[in-house]
């Protein structure tokens, strides 16, 4: 198992020693990916897709099935906008903190809504048996820059001085499309673009393949 803390940038070595995880993405271009967890929840995502509509920029949604099935519409417009989505499980369910069945079978049924290859586990947390089996099925998308956006005693400003100062061809972006995040992400996010725009950046969605895993 393995966790780590609020904005605290991972290093080379780190990703490395967990190589069953896809951490930054390899690119010959001056490129970073955002990505949104946890959606897509009213009121937030459409807020998002606006925003990315109107910078020409299409991300990677790893999306909880759960707010799928309540808002299919809006996995729907996700998909319609160009962007890339990706399991979260069903419940938002933690691997250190649940039976490996009930996990399993919670990513499954995940799948029945959001056909993916990508996977990520919510929080980053996996025994090591949970991404042994996992990583046969799913390509298990990480980060190395989490905005941790859905932390209340963080300020958009922290957030901002995070990105501008880890960002880097291929990054992995965390933010969040929650209600729980919105207070930070409504001014972090924008500034967040200017800055990665004014350094030269394009913005890519993660590929994801429409695949429904069976395991």
């Amino acid at each position: 198992m393995f966790g780590f803390s609020p904005l605290v940038h991972l290093p080379d070595w780190f990703t490395q020693r967990f190589s069953y995880a896809e951490w930054r993405m390899k690119t010959d271009e001056n490129a970073v990916y955002l990505a949104f967890d946890d959606g897509p929840v009213q009121g937030v995502t459409p807020w998002v897709l606006e925003l990315l509509e109107k910078e020409d920029i299409r991300a990677t949604f790893f999306c909880v099935g759960e707010n799928v099935s309540r808002s299919p519409s809006l996995y729907e417009a996700i998909l319609s906008g160009g962007h890339s989505v990706g399991n979260h499980t069903y419940n938002h369910l933690q691997g250190l903190k649940t039976p490996d069945a009930e996990f399993y079978a919670n990513i499954r049924k995940a799948a029945g809504f959001i056909h993916s290859d990508l996977f990520r586990p919510p929080h980053g947390f996996l025994r090591k048996r949970q991404s042994d089996l996992l990583s046969h099925h799913f390509r298990i998308i990480m980060w190395d820059v989490n905005t941790m956006d859905y932390k209340a005693s963080l300020k958009p400003e922290q957030i901002i001085r995070h990105v501008k100062q880890f960002a880097r061809a291929g990054s992995v972006i965390t933010f969040h499309d929650s209600v729980k995040a919105w207070k930070n992400l409504e001014l972090a996010l924008p500034e967040a673009i200017r800055y990665l725009k004014s350094e030269g950046y394009r913005f890519l969605p993660i590929p994801h393949e429409k695949k429904e895993p069976h395991f």
